[in-house]
């Protein structure tokens, strides 16, 4: 098992590598492929030696190898940023897959290989690199960049249909499976009963509905405040905030996140880093509250509602 977690570590501090390659690039403007690794200050091609996660950054103490011009912090901190993400990605797997000891995991037989658990671990890998993009860029440019949202929803768009075993059930039944839930052949009161089903059955339906919630929840925001609390990347990273996390999780969600920002937001007042006028990226403390319902959300529903019950 130690092993299967060093290979994660592992792939996420070379991911972590290429998402600080995306970021940058997205900044300014460069192609994300097809173009050679260059030093930000003096614009020299990289070799594969200075490219290794985190240890060039330790040889060449912090510095290019060709300028001397100190390479920025962001490029080792998010590369263990994302080798640590992927370990708790792949221990949240394992735990929903309920596969904590699961042979192929151990020894890597592929006799026992599981699709669904491929499909889940790539899927949420998938999901934290965006999300990593989705907090650096917007801490640095008070942006939220389309491209990592679009990924981050089209795999989840994929994966959640891809594991609905409901939904499959009903769209190859057609409209005939509208009756199935009402005795009475009344279509409309069929069609109804057949939406709270799904509401409760099928989990694409259900992170639909709460990606829907929460993208109007966001837009309403930037509706009646006209823009001044937040931005529309805000608003589109409601609609996969919801995606990721379902519903009513959501809700605790975006409680979750307005907390954290609201006390951090104070801090740097209080510390005059800020003033009460200035502006704060928001997209980090979403980012937070998602990967905090993501992992630990079953345990604080239950708390909560055990709580205000």
């Amino acid at each position: 098992m130690f092993l299967a977690y060093s290979y994660i570590f592992i792939l996420g501090l070379i991911v972590g590598s290429f998402l600080n390659v995306v970021i940058f690039r997205l900044e300014n403007g460069w192609k994300i492929v097809n173009d050679r690794s260059k030093c930000m200050s003096c614009k020299h091609v990289l070799s594969p030696a200075d490219l290794v996660p985190v240890f060039s950054f330790i040889a060449l103490r912090g510095k290019c190898r060709y300028c001397k011009k100190k390479i920025s912090w962001q490029y080792p901190i998010v590369e263990i940023a994302a080798g640590v993400l992927f370990v708790m990605i792949f221990n949240y797997v394992l735990r929903i897959n309920g596969l904590m000891d699961y042979s192929l995991i151990s020894d890597f037989r592929l006799s026992t290989f599981d699709f669904r658990l491929f499909l889940s671990l790539i899927y949420y890998l998938i999901v934290a690199s965006s999300l990593i993009v989705i907090f650096v860029y917007d801490l640095r440019h008070y942006i939220i960049p389309d491209e990592a949202i679009l990924v981050a929803v089209i795999a989840a768009i994929v994966y959640y249909i891809s594991i609905d075993s409901t939904l499959q059930f009903m769209v190859a039944s057609g409209l005939g499976s509208v009756y199935q839930f009402d005795s009475g052949g009344d279509f409309l009161i069929g069609f109804s009963n057949m939406i709270d089903f799904l509401l409760l059955n099928s989990i694409f339906i259900n992170h639909l509905f709460a990606a829907s919630v929460s993208f109007t929840f966001f837009f309403l925001i930037v509706f009646f405040t006209k823009g001044k609390g937040m931005g529309g990347g805000d608003v589109k990273y409601g609609f996969l905030m919801g995606f990721i996390i379902g519903w009513p999780m959501i809700t605790l969600a975006i409680l979750i996140s307005f907390i954290i920002g609201s006390v951090f937001g104070v801090a740097l007042v209080l510390l005059k880093k800020k003033g009460m006028k200035s502006m704060i990226a928001f997209g980090p403390f979403l980012v937070i509250g998602t990967l905090i319902m993501l992992f630990w959300g079953e345990k604080i529903m239950r708390w909560y509602l055990g709580n205000i019950g």
